[in-house]
């Protein structure tokens, strides 16, 4: 018996170790968070209850065997925002870059299927390359399966998205499709494929700023819903935007105190909006004068 213990402590203490010291390191050193520590930033002190820490990859080729992390490179499971119960993936960039195996996407769709069936958000920390390439189609597989997940999730339960470091391929189709993506400046990218696959088919030289930066993402392409300066904002962000979202479909929307009352009159909407729909006015203004 004290030996099983002490096999689960030691695998346990792998799991929590990821890709090892000197590849966390590497990732402080760029100003990024572990995936481990994102979660803790995220959800309510003591409130993380992890699921499939031992799971390990099942690949056989290109010496895989030799290189096994339990947990395989993402931390899965469910905690509390304000006391209010949500599900949560948080990719390993220290483990094989993040990448997505068909173990990886197997821990993902569990707690997405958990989301749907309690009625409750799915919150995605997505810090990855895109498919492990040495599982090859398994692991595309794998990204089909956490796909239809979003479909089925859509309109059912908040899906919100944070791109926390350079995503590419499936690791950017998946956010693609939720509900509302945060992405931090400087440190997340998100597009199909990199620069390099730009400049050997297109003859194109693009930075990865201009071709999936969070600035470009938030303000030209629109695909992305905000961008923060680090880690920690875009985390604390993510807190306080899940207060304002019903937990699912089948929820209403969370009710606050307000001190705005119900019968306010506010005459100057009535000449806010010019009459001529070519002509502009200021949004803002009829944002603060409403809300």
């Amino acid at each position: 018996m004290s030996s099983t213990i002490e096999e689960l402590e030691r695998r346990r203490a792998a799991a929590r170790l990821g890709g090892g010291q000197k590849r966390i390191d590497a990732q402080h050193a760029k100003g990024k968070l572990t995936a481990r520590e994102r979660v803790e930033v995220l959800l309510d002190e003591g409130s993380f209850e992890e699921l499939d820490m031992y799971v390990e990859h099942n690949c056989v080729d290109f010496g895989m065997p030799e290189q096994v992390v339990p947990g395989d490179g993402v931390v899965t499971g469910s905690g509390t925002i304000n006391g209010r119960l949500v599900f949560v993936f948080s990719q390993d960039f220290t483990v094989f870059g993040g990448s997505l195996s068909e173990r990886h996407a197997q821990k993902i769709c569990k707690i997405m299927d958990m989301a749907m069936k309690v009625g409750a958000p799915v919150i995605g920390l997505n810090d990855s390359g895109g498919a492990r390439i040495q599982e090859g189609v398994a692991s595309l597989a794998g990204y089909a399966e956490v796909f239809q997940r979003n479909v089925l999730a859509s309109g059912v339960v908040p899906q919100l998205s944070l791109i926390m470091g350079p995503c590419a391929g499936g690791a950017v189709y998946s956010p693609a499709m939720t509900d509302f993506i945060f992405m931090v400046k400087d440190s997340s990218y998100m597009f199909v494929t990199g620069p390099d696959v730009v400049k050997t088919v297109t003859n194109e030289i693009v930075t990865q700023e201009d071709l999936g930066g969070a600035v470009t993402h938030t303000t030209k392409s629109g695909v992305a819903d905000m961008a923060f300066e680090n880690d920690i904002e875009a985390l604390l962000a993510a807190r306080d935007f899940v207060d304002f979202l019903p937990a699912s479909n089948r929820e209403p929307v969370p009710e606050r105190p307000c001190e705005d009352p119900w019968d306010r009159l506010e005459d100057s909407l009535d000449t806010l909006i010019p009459p001529s729909a070519n002509q502009p006015y200021d949004m803002h203004e009829l944002i603060r004068k409403t809300v």
